[in-house]
């Protein structure tokens, strides 16, 4: 139920940009232990004059391959949390040639009301999930 926003540079082909997609969803699985089918994710592209990522002064320099995963979830634990940065950072690593300092996280935490999937109802408040 996470609800995803990526943003990254143009320049990739759908497949591998799909790459990335899919190595975000295992994370996700794995860490906040949801079901596949709790994917819901929104691929933003842009040109590079759009996006601006520095270090916050942790010495690093970054990549054209640099991305935000936006993370709008319900509370997950420090535990959950720390999990997911490192899954993530591992998969697309390995999956997507990604190196770890090109990849900003942050997550937003909401509630229960906070979530509609459809039909204008709160499927967790009246009972459907």
């Amino acid at each position: 139920m996470p609800l995803l926003n990526i943003d990254m540079f143009r320049g990739k082909t759908p497949t591998e940009n799909k790459k990335v997609l899919d190595a975000i969803h295992a994370a996700v699985v794995e860490a906040f232990e949801v079901p596949e089918r709790d994917r819901y994710q929104i691929l933003n592209l842009h040109d590079q004059a759009e996006m601006i990522l520095l270090d916050t002064g942790l010495g690093f320099d970054r990549t054209e391959n640099q991305l935000v995963i936006r993370v709008t979830s319900k509370k997950r634990t420090e535990k959950q949390k720390q999990l997911f940065y490192k899954r993530v950072t591992e998969r697309l690593l390995d999956e997507c040639q990604i190196e770890p300092r090109d990849v900003m996280i942050s997550i937003v935490e909401n509630g229960n009301a906070d979530w509609s999937f459809g039909y204008g109802e709160a499927q967790f408040l009246n009972g459907k999930l």
